[in-house]
């Protein structure tokens, strides 16, 4: 069984992040009358930059080529960890959680040291904004995880989701964590309204910006990296939806989280399609929602232990 329950772990972990960009990019295709690209357009694009030969600027140390695949490394390391089936993950033992946290944040440590490491003003400027965007939104990953931790009593991370559904408090706290981990899914994959992927004005990006020198398989590992991390918020989404249990009924909780997975990238492609991105100043207030709808989730569950 657990043999099965990993096989299907890693294989959505391995094809989604390639799956919920093409839903996202026809999704905004559609808004806009046209076909779009295929469904699998970023599989051929992360193929074509394996490739290719790097261009490396001559200030860059050995460090920017490294950077890149510590990235990669982090976003698997997590994703073992992420409970996308619900009670289910291949590495979990108690407080994994906070594993999962630092090595994202040790991801993000990388990405602004690569970006750093080239010299550039612009990704500079870049890595700056990730790393005051992030202070925000750490606390609300740590709020919400506490909320779980706090309904269930568990203190592995695939035992908390997935145990949240027994909760008396379930019905009540399930919609402001799903809201709080989709604006946690645009901060850290890099998506509209927080950023844009798209752009192509170094004053505006993000994370766009702090990858410009990157190229050739460099380049695809940052690009699959911030797919893996949508992925990976997208199941957890789908965890805490999931009516399935992955021990019970394991067929039908793979494609229950397979089915919420593609209907997340739905959703953020349609949010992508009918806003646009939010000016640097708002952005840290857009963030707070996602701290103000976990907080209010503990509250909830607060209220109802001490029976009030």
């Amino acid at each position: 069984m657990n043999l099965t329950l990993s096989l299907t772990h890693w294989l959505l972990v391995l094809t989604m992040p390639v799956a919920l960009v093409g839903v996202i990019n026809r999704t905004k295709s559609w808004w806009v009358g046209r076909k779009g690209p295929r469904l699998m357009q970023s599989a051929y694009d992360l193929v074509r930059l394996l490739g290719k030969r790097p261009v490396l600027s001559h200030t860059a140390s050995p460090l920017f080529r490294a950077g890149a695949y510590v990235v990669l490394v982090c976003g698997v390391l997590a994703a073992s960890m992420s409970p996308i089936l619900g009670r289910y993950a291949p590495l979990q033992f108690d407080h994994d959680f906070i594993v999962v946290a630092y090595t994202l944040g040790f991801a993000r440590i990388a990405l602004m040291l690569c970006a750093m490491d080239v010299g550039s003003s612009f990704e500079g400027m870049g890595a700056a904004r990730e790393a005051s965007f992030s202070a925000y939104a750490e606390p609300a990953l740590f709020l919400l995880i506490g909320s779980a931790c706090a309904a269930t009593g568990m203190t592995s991370f695939a035992a908390l989701i997935g145990a949240l559904h027994d909760t008396p408090h379930y019905a009540l706290i399930v919609a402001p964590l799903t809201v709080a981990l989709l604006i946690l899914l645009q901060a850290e994959a890099a998506r509209v309204p927080v950023d844009d992927p798209l752009t192509h004005l170094e004053l505006t990006m993000i994370h766009e910006v702090m990858i410009l020198d990157h190229s050739g398989p460099e380049l695809a590992a940052m690009q699959f990296s911030a797919a893996l991390k949508m992925s990976l918020y997208a199941g957890l989404i789908a965890a805490l939806i999931n009516p399935f249990s992955p021990t019970d009924d394991p067929l039908a909780c793979a494609l229950a989280s397979l089915g919420l997975m593609l209907a997340v990238a739905l959703v953020v492609g349609c949010i992508e399609s009918l806003s646009a991105r939010l000016p640097m100043r708002w952005v840290t207030r857009y963030l707070s929602i996602a701290s103000a709808a976990a907080l209010f989730a503990m509250v909830v569950i607060g209220l109802g232990g001490s029976g009030l």
